[in-house]
């Protein structure tokens, strides 16, 4: 794991921005038990934690896409962490939301975008990949050159890979599921013995196994 990665989750599991309960699992909207919930949007409230992550996004932009124009935030999460990186890069920065307006003028997507230009997508969170792709894809419908994805954290699920694999959509994010169980141990927010259990639910979330201790 890079020490980006490790210090991100070190971040998102301080500020408790990511909760691990194997004991007490949450309920997802599918129903699905799941030991993990994420809401990266307590980095915001957090200096040290915004700090980190905002800066790891304009580097990553700057590494994986240096030929980027404009950065571009998934509503409504993304939009704060696109803005603050973009101004960190000098950059354009806009965002899409997750249907045009009824009124005015019926934007989807705020802000300049010009067919062509070369955009990079800011998430906070993929999971199984869908409204990431529904971003990407309205931006390609608008003309964009959409050349990736920055996120924040990743639960790396199967489903999720494959579907950004089928829409072409390649992402990079600075933390994942692993490093986080890994860097919870370490800091015991679990115990040992967890991290297996937590391994087996994101191999198949749906089998509920991984309750058993």
């Amino acid at each position: 794991m890079s020490d980006t990665a490790k210090k991100v989750a070190g971040q998102l599991l301080g500020i408790k921005a990511v909760f691990l309960r194997p004991d007490e699992p949450f309920t997802w909207a599918s129903g699905i038990k799941s030991p993990i919930y994420c809401d990266n949007r307590l980095i915001l409230t957090s200096p040290e934690a915004r700090n980190i992550v905002e800066q790891a996004i304009a580097d990553s932009v700057k590494k994986y896409y240096p030929e980027a124009e404009v950065l571009m935030g998934t509503s409504t999460a993304g939009i704060a962490h696109a803005a603050i990186a973009a101004h960190l890069l000098g950059m354009p920065m806009g965002y899409v939301r997750g249907s045009a307006k009824d009124h005015g003028r019926n934007n989807r997507i705020e802000g300049r975008l010009e067919k062509g230009q070369k955009v990079v997508v800011i998430e906070d969170l993929i999971s199984t990949g869908g409204s990431c792709i529904d971003v990407v894809e309205a931006l390609r419908e608008a003309g964009a050159e959409v050349l990736g994805v920055v996120s924040i954290f990743t639960y790396g699920m199967k489903k999720g890979l494959e579907r950004l694999a089928a829409a072409n959509v390649e992402n990079h994010s600075l933390s994942n599921f692993d490093t986080l169980v890994e860097v919870a141990v370490e800091q015991e927010y679990i115990r040992p013995e967890d991290e297996a259990r937590l391994k087996k639910f994101m191999a198949n979330p749906s089998d509920e196994s991984w309750m058993q201790k």
